[in-house]
């Protein structure tokens, strides 16, 4: 089985998503249009579970930005709107009765933000709000699958008074066009290489720093124009503690050991004078324990950036990502900690001239907090390219449409390599679905979905293949014929493997290799990929 982040890695956990979705009062971003035009109205629909009595369904709204706030129908900032119950289903796996109630939230000028929350009630009764608890279950179960815990948790229904916040931003965003059309080289910048006139690190483990830098990959841009990509997506770049800078500690300088300020400047001003985009690798769901800010609020309940947090009385004692202590996670919920990270986002747009992100565990911060991300990032560089890695199933990518401008595309990879690597499906299990997913996407919304074969998450193909390089020249063939944009993960297309798996107790660094470079390529597999890129390219203009 690959190993992925996410809450549906089992069956078991399936079941545990499935249930906890037909609980109290559940809305999660179910809008007709999912991404609404000017003078468009919006349909709403809201799910009551088999758990909750409710009479009552309110959404409380606001046209000014602002969060709104109501209670028992009745708003105290913004507006309310009834919905009436318009379904009664039966659910087998949650085992009893669940409700659909709609409304219609009017049509809006261009530019209003709608922000929104849910409650329902019965006459007699307390209010819940949605989405409570859907969000906290699955992420305290994707923790306990990724540490794998002997059992799951059941999380109850929790805090009735708990509000998330919902909206959309009325606008004609389209995804741009370059983003479209062009090719993605992933590069793991510790890993790829350290720099004409400068040597690997001695190594020991693959934990260790192997030493490559931002330098390195401005070195290696004939390689990279070579290969004919048109953008350079790199991982994590700012301050870190880490060789792999997912946790931040410095959102305003980037890593000294990469080459810091200078070496990113050289790299986007070299890439661009060969028409190369380049994207960052941008965490907004958490930072490191390391951080100042951090720090600040660990120690003083008083500090102004204790609300940046949740804090509390876990063995932790914060909320973190996935369970793990050096991530505290940040409430992007918090005006000051959202406005912070929306200006850092947009000082690298605007100082580096970067071309956008792709965006860690975005389905962590949520669609809210995109649909602001967003609408940032495109008014500092209307063409930036903001996509998101979002491991979940189909029809939670949906609301993210008119929120961030695409998403990595894990169900055509799983896909892929169930087809090619592991040979667990057929090609025609594989056109079959890949003719569903299509139309079933299509009809969604304008939304870019960049496939792969690989990453730095899940064991590199070559190694699933078991060394078969027929198998990775059928899957990259299989790839580049398909219309979303191809990233190719480095050192993919010259033949780098990896010694052991990440399901044998390797963890994360497994895909992590250094690069092959010089006679260590396979110069056959090379030319096969270039060819394959440039045909891509071809098609799509």
């Amino acid at each position: 089985m690959d190993f992925i982040f996410g809450t549906f890695a089992t069956d078991e956990l399936k079941i545990i998503h499935h249930r906890t979705a037909r609980r109290g009062v559940q809305h999660d971003f179910a809008l007709h249009p999912h991404d609404p035009v000017p003078d468009q109205p919006v349909t709403i629909t809201v799910q009551i579970g088999v758990d909750l009595s409710a009479d009552h369904v309110a959404c409380y709204y606001t046209l000014d930005g602002s969060v709104p706030k109501g209670s028992r129908g009745t708003a105290t900032n913004g507006q309310v709107l009834h919905l009436r119950q318009t379904a009664t289903t039966w659910d087998v796996l949650a085992w009893g009765y669940v409700t659909r109630w709609q409304a219609e939230l009017p049509p809006q000028p261009e530019n209003t933000v709608v922000r929104y929350q849910i409650g329902a009630w019965p006459d007699s009764g307390a209010e819940v709000f949605a989405d409570w608890p859907n969000v906290r279950q699955t992420a305290e179960s994707a923790a306990a699958a990724f540490f794998r815990q002997e059992s799951l948790p059941d999380t109850p229904l929790g805090d009735p008074a708990h509000a998330t916040t919902f909206s959309y931003h009325v606008d004609r965003l389209t995804p741009p066009d370059w983003a479209r059309k062009t090719p993605i080289y992933h590069v793991f910048v510790d890993r790829f290489y350290p720099g004409d006139g400068r040597d690997w690190l001695p190594a020991k483990k693959l934990e260790d720093f192997f030493g490559g830098t931002l330098w390195g990959v401005r070195d290696k841009l004939d390689y990279i124009e070579a290969l004919g990509v048109g953008c350079i997506w790199l991982s994590p770049t700012w301050g870190s503690p880490t060789y792999h800078g997912y946790d931040v500690t410095d959102y305003r300088a980037v890593e000294p050991r990469l080459g810091g300020d200078d070496a990113l400047h050289a790299l986007v001003d070299a890439a661009h004078a060969r028409g190369l985009r380049v994207l960052l690798d941008m965490a907004c769901n958490h930072l490191s324990n390391q951080h100042p800010i951090f720090q600040d609020a660990q120690v003083d309940p008083n500090s102004m950036y204790w609300d940046w947090f949740t804090f509390d009385d876990s063995e932790i004692g914060y909320r973190t990502f996935f369970g793990v202590p050096t991530m505290p996670e940040i409430n992007v919920h918090h005006p000051a900690a959202r406005a912070w990270l929306l200006d850092n986002a947009r000082y690298w747009l605007r100082e580096f001239n970067i071309d956008g992100y792709r965006l860690d565990y975005a389905n962590g911060p949520g669609p809210d907090f995109w649909s602001d991300f967003r609408v940032a990032c495109r008014d500092e560089k209307p063409d930036c390219f903001c996509f998101g890695e979002i491991i979940d199933q189909p029809a939670a990518i949906r609301p993210y449409i008119g929120r961030l401008d695409g998403c990595l595309d894990f169900h055509v990879g799983e896909a892929l390599r169930k087809t090619f690597g592991y040979g667990t499906w057929s090609e025609a299990d594989l056109a079959r679905f890949l003719e569903r997913h299509e139309a079933y996407h299509a009809a969604a919304g304008d939304f870019i979905r960049p496939t792969f074969i690989d990453n730095h998450d899940m064991d590199r193909f070559l190694y699933i293949a078991k060394g078969n390089k027929n198998a990775l020249r059928r899957v990259a063939e299989v790839q580049m014929q398909l219309p979303d944009p191809p990233i190719v993960y480095y050192g993919t297309e010259v033949g780098v493997s990896q010694r052991h798996g990440k399901e044998d107790g390797f963890g994360l660094e497994a895909s992590r290799e250094p690069m092959l470079w010089d006679d260590a390529q396979d110069r056959h597999l090379l030319t096969f990929y270039r060819d394959r890129i440039q045909a891509w390219r071809a098609r799509h203009g």
